[in-house]
């Protein structure tokens, strides 16, 4: 069975975005050595817009072969008329409200996400997973995530878009590893302990 990895870029303090989101007070502080880091051991990650202008194009996918997002998340694209952002994957939009998908690239999961996910995650891939937020749709597959890699920024909020949106429950996790970057930035992998 292959994973679920929340792969989620925070705050200090936890925020994955403004209050409406935005996280382009983080996005501002990847550096050279960080941007190698990503084209290094995760390049699927990067968008395939902004993959093209730095001439990645051609990365082999590492990890993952599949995305899932929200509506939220996926709306940012949409509003740079992006309507396939992770062309290099195969992309999942969590949206009850989006009906039709703009790009036969993007399929709409309307109901049952959990299911999906599940179904998703009983393929025979070497590849995992990629739930790329927002904090809703974390929320609602927090039984799901079988790993969090989080790329915490500098930076303190103090308000803001949380990691999951949902109720109050312990879930443990195991450090696996920790990296940290000259400008300040640690990324931390979990493993969910069940």
């Amino acid at each position: 069975m292959r994973k679920l990895t929340y792969f989620i870029a925070c705050s200090i303090d936890g925020f994955i975005g403004d209050p409406e989101g935005d996280a382009s007070a983080m996005v501002s502080l990847v550096d050279e050595e960080f941007l190698e880091f990503l084209k290094t051991e995760y390049p699927e990650t990067l968008p395939t817009h902004g993959r093209r202008p730095l001439g990645l194009d051609d990365l082999p996918n590492k990890r993952f072969d599949t995305i899932i997002q929200g509506r939220a998340s996926y709306d940012l694209a949409l509003k740079e008329g992006i309507t396939s952002p992770y062309a290099h994957l195969r992309e999942y939009v969590a949206s009850r409200t989006l009906g039709e998908s703009p790009d036969p690239n993007v399929e709409i999961i309307a109901d049952d996400l959990v299911g999906r996910v599940r179904a998703l995650k009983a393929e025979d891939s070497a590849y995992d997973v990629y739930l790329c937020g927002g904090a809703k749709l974390a929320g609602e597959l927090a039984d799901e995530i079988d790993e969090m890699v989080i790329k915490t920024y500098p930076i303190v909020q103090g308000s803001g878009m949380p990691m999951f949106a949902s109720g109050f429950a312990i879930t443990h996790f195991a450090l696996e590893s920790v990296r940290s970057f000259a400008n300040g930035m640690v990324v931390r992998t979990y493993s969910r302990k069940r």
